[in-house]
């Protein structure tokens, strides 16, 4: 049974999204320990891969939610859904 291009782009997106939001989790538990943290361009890379579960886990944990630069975050998110809305819509993937 072959699985086809799309199924595995959409799981590696997935995984990219679970990645942001593990990453977003751990950083918070780092700062509440006040210990050596997750460096914020990392976390912003890891939400323009994977800006669902960054958008997630900044509101589920109230984390970075006052930083302006992660004010990136939903810019990322509907640049990300426009694209998908494309794809799914436009070109009927």
């Amino acid at each position: 049974m072959a699985i086809d291009t799309i199924t595995i782009l959409a799981l590696l997106y997935l995984g990219a999204n679970l990645l942001a939001a593990a990453a977003f989790a751990r950083d918070k538990t780092l700062a509440k320990r006040n210990t050596w943290r997750i460096s914020e361009n990392v976390l912003l890379v890891l939400a323009l891969i994977g800006p669902f579960g960054a958008f997630f886990s900044m509101r589920f944990f109230r984390h970075k939610t006052q930083k302006l630069k992660f004010w990136l975050v939903p810019l990322f998110l509907i640049l990300h859904s426009t694209l998908i809305v494309y794809l799914v819509v436009i070109l009927r993937l």
